[in-house]
C-alpha cells in the first residue's frame, strides 16, 4: 500500500498505512495527531514535531543514515543556548564527525553517555531544587503552625 500524497480513500488510516511502510508504531500521540491528517504530504507539512519527522525518516529503509543523523544534529544545536554542559555540544559535534568519518561509533556512544550524564545531573540539580522549595515551604508552614499556637497559648492566658 504505498504511501503517497493522495487522500486515503480506503479504510485504512494514514497511521496504518506508516505502520505498513516503516514496520514500526509511531508513540500514542503521534497516532492520534496522524488520525486528522489525509495524506502524507499534508502530515509531513503540518507536522509540530521535529522529533516525529526524524523518527519517521529513519523508519525509511532508503533514507541515508549519515544525512538522517546532520539533520538531527542541526535540531540538537537548537538547544544548546539553553545549557553551558560542554558534554552536549561534544556529542553533537562527535556526531557530526561520524558522519564525515572522522570518528569512530565507539567515540559516539562515549559522548553520548557523557551527554546523558550531563543531563541525569542536570535533571538531579532540578530536583533537588524542587526539594529544597517544598522544604521552604514546609518550613513555613511549620513556622505558622507554631506562631498560631503561640497566639492561641496568649489568647488563653490573656
Amino acid at each position: 500500500m504505498p504511501l503517497n500524497s493522495q487522500p486515503t480513500t480506503s479504510h485504512v488510516p494514514l497511521a496504518a498505512q506508516i505502520k505498513a511502510i516503516t514496520g514500526e508504531t509511531a508513540c500514542d500521540a503521534a497516532l492520534e495527531w496522524l488520525d486528522s491528517m489525509h495524506t502524507a504530504e499534508d502530515a509531513w507539512q503540518r507536522c509540530h514535531r521535529g522529533d516525529w519527522l526524524l523518527w519517521f525518516l529513519g523508519c525509511m529503509p532508503t533514507v541515508d543514515r549519515r544525512q538522517l543523523v546532520l539533520a538531527a544534529c542541526k535540531c540538537a544545536r537548537l538547544a544548546l543556548p539553553h545549557t553551558d554542559d560542554v558534554r552536549v555540544a561534544d556529542a553533537i559535534t562527535t556526531a557530526e564527525r561520524w558522519c564525515r568519518g572522522d570518528a569512530t561509533i565507539r567515540e559516539v556512544c562515549a559522548a553520548a553517555n557523557a551527554a546523558a550524564n550531563a543531563a541525569n545531573a542536570a535533571y538531579a540539580a532540578y530536583a533537588a531544587a524542587n526539594a529544597a522549595y517544598a522544604a521552604a515551604h514546609v518550613a513555613d508552614a511549620a513556622y505558622a503552625a507554631a506562631h498560631a499556637a503561640d497566639a492561641a497559648h496568649a489568647a488563653a492566658y490573656a
